[in-house]
């Protein structure tokens, strides 16, 4: 490398004239905070209104289908609510289901059994396919009545 291209680098390059390269580096520190300070508070003023219009957007489709704080909360679909002068039930139905989203309160729990092979002991509740134990028997033509405890 010759002399003249080192010093001429060395000379009108930004990267070593020691100037500053980028017009942020001009700002002293009291203008960037108070510039970070205005940003700040543009985005808090936009986050604002990005909310209440979120919010009012929410409002009109609850009341356009009839919604209340309740149903979104359980996550659960149904059908709209009746008119005030249709007389119907509403949603009377869907609130016997419970917040399980149709499922019954009592869905997964055990049961007391209600029938029982007395020759080995094992038991039915009566819920589900009926054991093999009961199949065979009933179509020996036993009745499902021997069988319950």
């Amino acid at each position: 490398m010759s002399a003249g291209v080192f010093e001429y680098r060395a000379v009108y390059s930004p990267r070593f004239s020691g100037q500053p390269t980028s017009p942020m580096a001009k700002n002293s520190l009291s203008d960037l905070l108070a510039q970070k300070a205005a940003l700040d508070k543009q985005i808090a003023d936009l986050q604002r209104n990005q909310r209440a219009e979120a919010i009012a957007r929410v409002r009109a489709l609850m009341n356009e289908y009839g919604l209340t704080p309740a149903d979104i909360a359980s996550g659960a679909t149904r059908a709209p609510r009746a008119a005030a002068g249709d007389g119907a039930a509403g949603g009377a139905a869907t609130a016997a289901k419970g917040k399980r989203g149709g499922r019954s309160a009592n869905a997964g729990r055990k049961v007391a059994p209600k029938y029982r092979d007395p020759a080995t002991g094992s038991t039915w509740s009566g819920r589900g396919l009926k054991p093999k134990w009961l199949a065979a028997a009933l179509a020996q033509g036993r009745q499902l009545s021997e069988f319950a405890l």
